[in-house]
């Protein structure tokens, strides 16, 4: 029997001998339960977080499993437990994270990133970090990476620093928690201020209230959901559409 591979995507610590391993893994008569917890003991840093795992089994029975590793998006997300990066990273910033979890990341991440050194890498991660709302040490993450470039960071980049304690991840928790809140906070502002803008336009063309809208820079998600659509014009002849000289309804009952 040549060699057979099977690929699957678990939660990091948690695969078990259900689908989709179970049944891949059943017909090549191999010990199941000890490759699942092979499978959990090298998937252990990514719990929550679904992990690409390789199995190779060749003729005679011996197995090889190799972990990849989630996307650095999927590990920010662990690192700064949210389940989802900003839908506005420009103006809504949503999680802190400090630089030893970005190093972390690029630690993990080392095989699949283009950066050539610890320093590029890291850099590489904080780009991410920019593009999903996330800050760094208090900072968005492109000054952070300005920050790296001025030689800050340099001892705990160089030493590789991963670690934190328990009253860092505390102030990291609060501060989310706080950035929540003041998201929160400006929705409602912005809310209130295009009901406001809509209801004094009202009876005018949807074009231009939404161009006022814009103006007052309300966010086009915000627009979307206040502002209704027009339903189109009726096309003469379509169904449902009056045909031309008929009268109105309630007249034509006259």
């Amino acid at each position: 029997m040549p060699k057979q591979t099977v690929d699957a995507m678990v939660e990091g610590g948690k695969a078990s001998a259900a689908p989709p391993l179970g049944p891949a893994l059943g017909p090549l008569g191999v010990n199941i339960g000890q490759i699942i917890s092979e499978i959990n003991k090298k998937t252990a840093d990514f719990k929550g977080v679904q992990v690409p795992v390789k199995i190779v089994v060749d003729e005679q029975k011996n197995v090889s499993i190799s972990v990849g590793t989630p996307p650095a998006s999927a590990l920010i997300k662990q690192e700064a437990h949210i389940e989802k990066g900003s839908g506005n990273p420009e103006t809504e910033l949503i999680a802190d994270v400090k630089i030893e979890q970005i190093i972390k990341i690029a630690k993990m991440k080392t095989d699949n990133l283009s950066g050539k050194d610890m320093f590029a890498r890291v850099k590489e991660i904080a780009g991410t970090c920019n593009s999903m709302g996330v800050m760094i040490e208090g900072k968005r993450a492109v000054e952070t990476i300005a920050d790296i470039n001025k030689g800050m960071f340099t001892e705990e980049i160089r030493a590789e620093k991963t670690e934190l304690s328990a009253a860092e991840l505390k102030e990291l928790e609060e501060k989310k928690l706080k950035l929540a809140a003041d998201i929160e906070k400006r929705k409602a502002a912005l809310t209130a201020a295009a009901k406001q803008i809509i209801e004094s336009m009202a009876g005018q063309p949807r074009g231009a209230i939404k161009a006022k809208l814009v103006e007052a820079k309300i966010p086009t998600v915000l627009i979307d959901e206040l502002l209704p659509v027009e339903a189109p014009a009726a096309t003469p002849g379509a169904p449902g559409a009056a045909a031309p000289g008929a009268k109105p309804a309630a007249e034509a009952k006259k």
